[in-house]
């Protein structure tokens, strides 16, 4: 339908805006691009970050974007002017994924230095930093309601920690390799995985067990 070129590096993430009509792309480049998906023009570039920009999302009123990066730091953008609203800084080392709350008053960063941390998105204050993980956390992100939020590392393990009071709820086992990513369905009851070790697993949330593993001929 659409190939949208730019970036001059190896592009790391892109996510369509809520209303369907933009994509943000993140890239090594270090740059930060806005498209419009009908006529696959480039509406904006954000500049700003020094390094890799790993993870890009867009709020969800669609007013602004969040953004991580290899420089150790959180950034929020205004859509409509292109300029950095906010720089957050907390985390020792890289920045893998940073993620929106349903309501939009919170976001989720995971790091190379071990923690997941809940930011509060006016004030860019911390709210609760989840401790647990032996490994770099990967991904990490909210259960529909906001609730809850499920992670996953290189420590084989996925996690799902109460948002409130950022206390560890359960793990789940059974990956033989670092965990690259992890998504609640939106029921709230199963969460996917998907791991160095080939396979896509489903995982129960109250249960903490697994349903099933998809595995593909080699």
């Amino acid at each position: 339908i659409q190939i949208l070129k730019g970036h001059s590096n190896w592009v790391n993430d892109a996510k369509f805006s809520p209303n369907g009509n933009m994509i943000v792309s993140c890239s090594i480049d270090n740059t930060i691009r806005l498209w419009d998906i009908n006529s696959g023009n480039q509406l904006k570039i954000f500049e700003g970050h020094s390094k890799s920009i790993t993870a890009v999302e867009f709020s969800p009123d669609g007013n602004t974007i969040v953004s991580c990066s290899w420089d150790n730091t959180i950034r929020l953008w205004d859509i409509d002017n292109g300029q950095e609203i906010k720089r957050i800084e907390g985390h020792s080392r890289v920045i893998n994924d940073v993620k929106y709350s349903p309501d939009g008053q919170s976001i989720v960063s995971s790091s190379d230095d071990k923690t997941i941390i809940i930011w509060d998105v006016k004030s860019g204050e911390v709210i609760n930093t989840l401790i647990g993980h032996a490994g770099v956390v990967c991904k990490s992100q909210y259960s529909p309601d906001g609730m809850f939020i499920v992670s996953c590392s290189s420590d084989k393990t996925i996690r799902i920690w109460d948002v409130l009071s950022g206390k560890q709820l359960k793990i789940f086992n059974g990956h033989s390799d670092g965990i690259c990513d992890v998504k609640y369905f939106p029921d709230r009851q199963t969460i996917v995985s998907c791991s160095k070790d080939k396979t896509i697993r489903l995982w129960d949330v109250r249960s903490g067990k697994e349903i099933q593993k998809l595995e593909g001929n080699p």
